[in-house]
C-alpha cells in the first residue's frame, strides 16, 4: 500500500522505521508538526520524525493545521491507501480522514478503551496498573474511540518510569502497526468496536500535576515521580526554589518523619509522606544537572526539621 505516515516525537520513529523497512508498503510522505524552537538559542529544529524522513528521502508535510487547504490538496494528490499515525499531536478533521481509502490508523499506547487521550502511559503508571499495552485502531471523530484492529500487552515493572515503559511500547508497537498494515491490505483484519465499559481518560499531565503532595501516601508519591519522568518532571520546593525529583524509592517503614520533612544521612536522604518515608535517590536543583540526593543534601547542608514543599524553609 501507499502510506502517508503521521507522527512527531522520538517515540514515533520506531514505527516509521518498521514501515520504511517493509517490502509490502511504500511510505510516500510523512506528516509532522512544524519545526519548533529548542535549546538556549531557541532556534527552530525539525521533529524527530521529520529528521528520519529526511534521511530516508521521503517527502515531509508540515501543516500548521491539518485542515489547511494546501495540505488537504497535497494529500489528495498523493492519494495514499492508508495513513498510519503515531503521536502526531494534532486533531484530524473529517476532510482529512476521508482522503485515504483505508482511513487513518492510530497506534495508541494503552489497552483501549482504557486511557483514551494524550498521556495513556503516564496515567497507567500513576494509577498503579500492572498491565498495559498498545492498540491499533481506526481513527474517527471521537477521542480514541474507533474500532480496534490489533492489541499487544506489556507488564508495568515496579520501577518503570513513563519513559522506560513508553520506549518498550514504541518498539513492540512498531511491529503491531506493520502487521496491521499487512492485515488491512490482505483484508484479513476487521476492526472490532471498543467495549462500552471500561472507558478512562488520560489528559496531558501539566507542570502543576507534577507537584508532589507530601501528605499523600508513599506509594502515591512513588507512582507520581515515576509517571512524571521524564516529562513533565516531578518537582517540589526547597527553600523557595524548585527541586526536580528524578527518582525516589520505597523503603522499609519509617514513620518518624512528618510529611515533607527531610532526614539527610551520609549515604541516604529520606523524606516523610502521609504514610511512611521514601528515599530520595536522584534530584535536580534549579539550573543544574541531575545528581545523587546524598550529594545534593551535603552541598545545601540540610538542617534538622527542614521540609520539602514549603514556599520558604529556615536555613541552617
Amino acid at each position: 500500500m501507499r502510506l502517508v505516515f503521521a507522527g512527531t516525537p522520538e517515540v514515533a520513529v520506531p514505527a516509521l522505521d518498521a514501515l520504511l523497512a517493509s517490502d509490502r508498503h511504500q511510505v510516500v510522505a510523512v506528516v509532522t508538526r512544524p519545526d519548533a524552537p529548542a535549546g538556549r538559542g531557541r532556534r527552530l529544529v525539525p521533529s524527530p520524525v521529520a529528521e528520519r524522513a529526511a534521511e530516508a528521502g521521503v517527502e515531509i508535510l508540515r501543516p500548521r493545521r491539518p485542515r489547511d487547504p494546501d495540505f488537504l490538496d497535497r494529500l489528495r494528490e498523493i492519494a495514499p491507501d492508508c495513513c498510519p499515525v503515531v503521536a502526531y499531536g494534532a486533531l484530524l478533521p473529517p476532510a482529512a480522514l476521508d482522503i485515504p481509502r483505508h482511513g487513518w490508523v492510530n497506534l495508541h499506547f494503552s489497552l483501549l478503551p482504557a486511557w483514551r487521550g494524550a498521556a495513556p502511559v503516564q496515567h497507567a503508571v500513576l494509577a498503579g496498573d500492572e498491565i498495559t499495552g498498545a492498540c491499533t485502531f481506526q481513527i474517527e471523530e471521537g477521542l480514541d474511540s474507533g474500532p480496534v484492529y490489533g492489541v499487544l500487552t506489556e507488564e508495568i515493572r515496579p520501577e518503570d518510569t513513563s519513559g522506560d515503559l513508553l520506549t518498550r511500547l514504541a518498539l513492540a508497537g512498531s511491529g503491531l502497526l506493520a502487521h496491521t498494515m499487512d492485515g488491512i491490505e490482505d483484508g484479513a483484519l476487521v476492526a472490532q468496536p471498543q467495549p462500552a465499559d471500561g472507558v478512562s481518560l488520560a489528559p496531558k499531565l501539566t507542570v502543576e500535576d507534577a507537584a508532589v503532595d507530601w501528605s499523600a501516601p508513599a506509594l502515591r508519591v512513588h507512582r507520581q515521580v515515576r509517571a512524571c519522568t521524564p516529562a513533565p518532571g516531578a518537582w517540589t520546593l526547597f527553600r523557595g526554589e524548585r527541586l526536580k525529583l528524578r527518582q525516589v524509592t520505597l523503603t522499609p517503614d519509617r514513620g518518624d518523619l512528618a510529611p515533607g520533612e527531610l532526614a539527610a544521612g551520609k549515604h541516604a536522604v529520606h523524606v516523610g509522606t502521609g504514610s511512611h518515608a521514601v528515599e530520595l535517590a536522584w534530584v535536580q536543583p534549579q539550573g543544574r544537572k541531575p545528581m545523587r540526593a546524598a550529594d545534593w543534601a551535603r552541598g545545601v547542608r540540610v538542617a534538622p526539621g527542614e521540609r520539602l514543599g514549603q514556599a520558604a524553609a529556615p536555613r541552617p
